[in-house]
């Protein structure tokens, strides 16, 4: 008899095992369905109405102390930590440099009006934006030489993430976010950022779908009737650094049409049509496609570098759009700025060239990073150059203009006392091509040694002093 029973024991410990897990299963899936609701429990929220004048927008962020005769605007490139270190090595020396303007002694930081960044360097754009000063306390220990990387990895064992991916709009950046959210920007917010007053900080990212420059502004998110002071920064920072196929998009939803937002003047003129440049036509056709929220719903974001790995084109695209530099200065405070600087922090890579001696066909990594490495350096050269060219041309519009409409003294040549600077803090600009191969061979993920970071550091500041731009500039100040 108990020999006939064991089959039937085993039958039922098999068969309660089964219902078990289809138990599991379904719990699962339940609780999938409740917290798909709340997946993106961040989602940008709508906004009823437009107020021009609040918001996160560069002149209800200015520091009141910071003079209008001289614009000091700053990019940070991508790069993983590399560019963060090499960005924060700048802000470092910034500090450092002391100037005189408008008969005031001034660290030359404290003179910064913008910052537009990419990828690595969103990182330490975002955290100067929300601290200030207080990036040279911690940053160091809450980002740069903390392996950051290993932190998100970890959190993809996190049991709370599975049924979070499990809702098909939870994704590995949102999850990434997530970990920023708490260990690096301490759940701020833009809001919070426009508060503190400082420089006006764009953290760019990409839309997908049209590889649009996407800034994380207020006069962005109007035109998609949304509230950019609620937005986490460490959901910008995510989205800006989210490198297409190793991560997920981080996703915007578009309330186009809900909020009565009127185009401005004049970049409505450009929109309209009539006689427009190459360039302008293309960036009327890609933000003219935001305006329709039934065909574009949502927004999916990528990793900045996809549009421009260097943060130019938050300014070129401005002046492309309006037209002119001039309409884009003015009636802001830029238009009675005598100096206009750029200084562009460029943590460049170098492609592995030992292929170049192997007969062997290169394996489909090589061949990934050569690709996007090509197209990025190719694309960052004709961004320098269309800014270097664009330059001389603002200045003497900008001279004409001024003259003409008497904004600032017509006494002989003050009219005319209109300065371009352009700065550029590259690993080109080292003398040594071993110490420029090293660091343009940095990997560009989230985890440096410390040791690597203080190196890349004091190399930001080497090559600020030795730059003859820079020099002239601070001829100039003082």
């Amino acid at each position: 008899m108990d020999a006939g029973r064991a089959p039937s024991s085993a039958e039922d410990k098999r068969s309660a095992g089964i219902k078990r897990f289809f138990f599991f299963i379904l719990t699962l899936t339940w609780v999938t369905v409740v917290t798909t609701g709340c997946a993106h429990y961040r989602m940008n929220q709508p906004i009823k109405e437009v107020y021009p004048n609040a918001g996160y927008r560069a002149p209800q962020v200015k520091d009141p102390e910071n003079s209008d005769h001289m614009v000091l605007f700053l990019t940070f490139s991508g790069g993983g930590t590399r560019a963060a270190a090499l960005a924060y090595g700048v802000l470092e020396e910034l500090r450092r440099t002391e100037v005189v303007i408008d008969a005031r002694k001034r660290r030359l930081l404290d003179e910064v009006d913008g910052i537009s960044s990419v990828s690595g360097g969103s990182f330490t754009a975002g955290y100067y934006g929300l601290f200030g000063d207080r990036i040279f306390e911690d940053f160091e220990s809450k980002f740069l030489k903390k392996n950051i990387q290993r932190g998100i990895v970890l959190g993809v064992f996190n049991p709370a993430h599975w049924l979070k991916l499990f809702s098909g709009t939870f994704g590995r950046s949102d999850q990434s976010a997530e970990y920023y959210d708490k260990h690096v920007f301490e759940g701020k917010t833009f809001g919070d950022m426009a508060t503190r007053k400082g420089p006006i900080i764009i953290i760019n990212a990409t839309d997908m779908s049209y590889g649009t420059r996407i800034g994380f502004t207020q006069d962005m998110f109007d035109l998609i009737c949304s509230n950019l002071s609620s937005y986490p920064v460490a959901r910008a920072a995510a989205a800006s650094s989210a490198v297409p196929m190793a991560l997920t998009p981080i996703t915007l939803r578009n309330y186009a049409g809900t909020c009565g937002y009127k185009i401005p003047e004049g970049l409505e003129k450009t929109l309209q049509g009539g006689t427009v440049s190459e360039r302008q036509f293309y960036l009327k056709n890609n933000f003219s496609v935001y305006f329709d929220s039934e065909k574009k719903r949502y927004i999916h974001l990528v990793d900045g570098g996809v549009a421009d790995n260097l943060g130019l084109r938050a300014v070129l695209d401005r002046v492309t759009l309006r037209g002119s530099v001039w309409q884009s200065i003015k009636g802001t405070p830029l238009e009675k700025a005598r100096k206009v600087v750029f200084i562009v922090v460029n943590a460049e890579t170098e492609p592995d060239r030992k292929w170049d001696r192997i007969e062997k066909i290169p394996p489909f990594g090589a061949m990934a990073s050569a690709y996007s490495g090509i197209a990025i350096e190719r694309y960052n050269q004709e961004t320098l150059a269309l800014l270097g060219e664009s330059v001389k041309s603002w200045a003497d519009e900008v001279k004409t203009r001024r003259c003409e409409g008497g904004t600032v003294s017509t006494a002989p040549g003050s009219c005319r006392d209109v300065k371009f600077y352009v700065v550029e803090v590259k690993f080109d600009a080292l003398r040594e091509e071993s110490e420029r191969r090293y660091y343009k061979r940095l990997p560009t993920s989230f985890k440096l040694s410390p040791e690597q970071v203080d190196e890349l550091r004091d190399v930001a500041r080497r090559i600020l002093d030795e730059s003859e731009e820079f020099k002239r500039l601070l001829g100039d100040l003082r």
